[in-house]
C-alpha cells in the first residue's frame, strides 16, 4: 500500500462496505468487539515480544499499560453499547406539540487513526474500539518508530478483519502524507503538538473533524501536607514507567521549599527500590525509542544540576532515572515536553508562585497535586486549566473508562475512552417528528395582526 491509488482504493472499498449498512447493526458491532478481544488474547505473547523489541518494555508494564487498558475499554463498550446506540428522547417546547424529538447516534463513516510510538499497541487499538462501537470503518496507521509493534498490529488486523472494514497501512512520513491527502470522515491522532498542527492543517482542506491527543509539560505540585513516602512513590512510578516516555508523566515538579530536600531523598530511595542500585541492569526499566530521541534527551541533561541519576549509554539507548535541580523557565529542559526520564524540580514558597508559573505556560494534558488540604485542592482545580487532573496520584486517570481523556489548548482537541470514544466517532443526528392530525395555521402566511399577537402571547 505504497501508492496514492492503493490508499484511495482502500478508502473506496471501505465506503462501499459502509454503504451496505452492515456496520450500523448493533449485533455486528458487538461481534467485532468480541473478535478484537479474542485477537488480543490469542496474540498476547507476541505483543509482549514486540514491545520488548521496540522499547525494552517489561512484561508487567506491557500488560498493565497496554493490554489491560484495551481489555477494559472493550468490556466497558460491550456493557454499554446498547444504551449508547438507543435513540434518546429530547424535550420539545409545548408550543410545538404534538411534535416529538429524538437524537440518533450514527457512524461518521471512514475514519483514520494514527497511533503513537510510546504505547504503540494501546494508543492504536484503544481509539479503534470507539470507532467499532460507533459503527465506522477504519484505517490504522501505527507509528513506524515502533516497527515490531506496527508489524504485529498489521498482522493481527489482517488476520481477524476484512480490509474493507478495518485495515492497517504501514509506513513513514511519506505514507502519512499520502493518507492525509485523502478525505476521511474523522482523523484521530496521538502524538506531539508540532505534528498535530500538520494533521489539523491537512484535515482542514477537506473540512475533516479531528481528535488530537497531544501532550505538554504536565506540572506536579507538591504541598507540605502530604504522606511523603506515598507521594514520592507515586511520582517516581508515574515519571519513570516506560522510561519517562508517557504523555501523562509529570513533566516537572513544583515543590514547597520546606519539603524539597526530604522529597528528593524519598524519590532517590524509590528509584533504588524500583530499579535497584543500577537501573541499567534492571529488567524493569525501559529504553529510549531511538538515537534521535536519545540525543535530544541527553542534551537536556546539561540544564541545571543533577540531583539523582544522570548516567547515559547511547549504544544501549539508556538514560538513568534522573532528577535535576536549580532550574529556571529559561533552561532548555523547560522549553518543551521532556518525554523522557528527566525530572526537573522547581521550588516555591507561596502557592501563588506555582499557580502563576503554571498559568504562564501552554495548558498541559495533566496536572498533579499532592496535598491533603481540601481548600488547596479546590484552589488549584479552579485556578488552573488542564486536560485532566489528579489529586495525590499520577497517570492512573487513564485507566478509568468513565473519565473522558483528552487535552485542552496546545495539549489537544477532543477526548476519548468509554462513552467519549463512542461520542468522538459518532454524529448525533437531531430528528423532529410532527404528526398530521393537528395543523394550526398561525405560522403560515398571510401574517395578519391577529397571528402576530397570538405568536407574541404563546412565545412570551
Amino acid at each position: 500500500m505504497n501508492t496514492e491509488l492503493s490508499i484511495a482504493d482502500i478508502i473506496r472499498k471501505q465506503r462501499d462496505f459502509l454503504s451496505t449498512g452492515k456496520t450500523k447493526d448493533i449485533a455486528f458491532r458487538i461481534d467485532q468487539l468480541k473478535i478484537l478481544q479474542q485477537a488480543i488474547k490469542d496474540n498476547e505473547a507476541a505483543i509482549y515480544q514486540a514491545l520488548k523489541a521496540d522499547l525494552n518494555k517489561p512484561e508487567f508494564e506491557t500488560f498493565s499499560s497496554e493490554i489491560v487498558l484495551v481489555f477494559k475499554e472493550i468490556e466497558y463498550c460491550l456493557k454499554n453499547i446498547k444504551v449508547w446506540t438507543k435513540p434518546k428522547k429530547a424535550q420539545v417546547p409545548w408550543q410545538l406539540l404534538p411534535a416529538s424529538a429524538q437524537i440518533y447516534a450514527e457512524p461518521l463513516g471512514v475514519v483514520l487513526i494514527i497511533g503513537a510510538w510510546n504505547y504503540p499497541f494501546q494508543l492504536t487499538i484503544s481509539p479503534l474500539i470507539g470507532a467499532i462501537a460507533a459503527g465506522n470503518c477504519a484505517i490504522l496507521k501505527p507509528s513506524e518508530l515502533a516497527p515490531h509493534t506496527s508489524s504485529l498490529v498489521a498482522n493481527i488486523i489482517a488476520k481477524y478483519f476484512q480490509p474493507e472494514y478495518i485495515t492497517v497501512v504501514e509506513g513513514g512520513v511519506e505514507t502519512s502524507q499520502k493518507l492525509l491527502a485523502e478525505k476521511f470522515d474523522h482523523i484521530f491522532f496521538t502524538g506531539g503538538t508540532a505534528v498535530g498542527k500538520i494533521i489539523m492543517e491537512a484535515a482542514a482542506k477537506h473540512l475533516t473533524p479531528v481528535t488530537l491527543e497531544l501532550g505538554g509539560k504536565n506540572p506536579c505540585i507538591v504541598d507540605t501536607d502530604i504522606h511523603i513516602e506515598h507521594t514520592a512513590r507515586r511520582i517516581t512510578w508515574g515519571k519513570f514507567i516506560n522510561a519517562g516516555q508517557t504523555c501523562l508523566a509529570p513533566d516537572y515538579l513544583l515543590v514547597n521549599h520546606k519539603i524539597k530536600a526530604s522529597l528528593l531523598s524519598e524519590i532517590k530511595k524509590c528509584i533504588q527500590e524500583f530499579y535497584e542500585a543500577n537501573p541499567a541492569s534492571s529488567p524493569d526499566y525501559g529504553r529510549i525509542i531511538n538515537q534521535k530521541h536519545f540525543d535530544r534527551l541527553a542534551s537536556l541533561l546539561n540544564s541545571g544540576e543533577t540531583c539523582i541519576g544522570g548516567e547515559t549509554n547511547r549504544d544501549e539507548l539508556y538514560i538513568a532515572p534522573t532528577v535535576i535541580g536549580n532550574i529556571s523557565l529559561a533552561d532548555p529542559v523547560m522549553q518543551d515536553e521532556i518525554f523522557g526520564p528527566i525530572l526537573p524540580v522547581i521550588e516555591y514558597k507561596d502557592i501563588s508562585e506555582a499557580i502563576a508559573l503554571i498559568n504562564s505556560q501552554p495548558k498541559p494534558l495533566a496536572l498533579y497535586l499532592f496535598s491533603n488540604n481540601k481548600n488547596l485542592q479546590q484552589q488549584i482545580l479552579q485556578a488552573t486549566s488542564s486536560g485532566t487532573a489528579c489529586i495525590n496520584e499520577t497517570v492512573m486517570q487513564i485507566g478509568v473508562s468513565s473519565l473522558p481523556f483528552g487535552g485542552v489548548g496546545d495539549s489537544g482537541i477532543g477526548s476519548y475512552h468509554g462513552k467519549s470514544s463512542f461520542d468522538t466517532f459518532s454524529h448525533y443526528k437531531s430528528v423532529l417528528h410532527n404528526p398530521f392530525w393537528l395543523d394550526l395555521k398561525w405560522r403560515y402566511a398571510p401574517y395578519t395582526k391577529s397571528k402576530l399577537s397570538f405568536l407574541k402571547k404563546i412565545i412570551g
